[in-house]
């Protein structure tokens, strides 16, 4: 099933992939009055083949679903190309929220929500993707960020960072030295007052295991005992 946006002025495609038709409908209807395009699947194979049908700007995935479940169907869109994906978990299931993390989810919100808040989390998200104007080349410890064309390189060699990812290697290198809370983070690269703060830890360590020479004896983000993190550009 799929849903367009009548007025034909898109702020974006949205691809939501739930198996409840409830939970799908409520949230298509409120992603089309905020002026989203709106493909819906029930299923991870036909999310797959909406997906490369039209590629969305964002997914929407609920973690459980029949067979092929939300981690997988993000494994498999995510070796297609870069997509910004928004989890669906069962409140309490932190163990499932912090999984979603590790195979890239940017962001998730936990069932039963507030369709307006998923809708407030898919405006932040987008927003991040689009490109950055009047910004500077970033560059420091064999590390280079262009925040204009979202691309990041160690050494010359592109990087495959997550929306997040990129945001968060950007902030460490807008501010080296400086020592941030996970709660300073979240505000900064993520945008929000409150949230998960596993959420920050995870993608830390995504991103380590991605810039580091060893990811187990992090050189440039180093964590500072009883406040955070920080990058040390000479590793020092």
């Amino acid at each position: 099933m799929q849903q367009s946006n009548a007025s034909g002025a898109a702020a974006g495609r949205v691809l939501v992939v739930d198996d409840d038709p409830t939970v799908a409908e409520i949230v298509a209807g409120y992603l089309d009055r905020a002026g989203y395009l709106v493909d819906r699947a029930d299923d991870g194979p036909t999310a797959l083949t909406r997906a490369a049908a039209h590629w969305p700007d964002l997914v929407v995935l609920d973690l459980m679903l029949p067979g092929m479940d939300g981690l997988e169907v993000c494994r498999r869109m995510r070796d297609q190309g870069p997509v910004p994906v928004i989890m669906l978990t069962a409140r309490g299931d932190e163990d499932d929220r912090i999984l979603g993390l590790e195979v890239g989810a940017d962001d998730y919100v936990t069932k039963p929500f507030s369709p307006r808040e998923l809708v407030l989390r898919v405006e932040s998200v987008l927003r991040r993707t689009r490109p950055a104007t009047g910004t500077r080349l970033l560059s420091s410890a064999g590390l280079a960020v262009d925040p204009g064309a979202r691309r990041a390189t160690k050494d010359g060699t592109e990087l495959a960072l997550t929306l997040r990812e990129f945001d968060l290697l950007a902030f460490f290198l807008r501010n080296p030295g400086q020592a941030y809370a996970r709660e300073d983070l979240m505000r900064e690269v993520w945008g929000w007052d409150f949230g998960d703060l596993s959420t920050v830890t995870v993608h830390v360590r995504r991103l380590r295991g991605k810039v580091e020479d060893d990811p187990a004896r992090p050189r440039l983000i180093q964590t500072v005992w009883g406040v955070g993190y920080r990058f040390e550009p000479e590793g020092e």
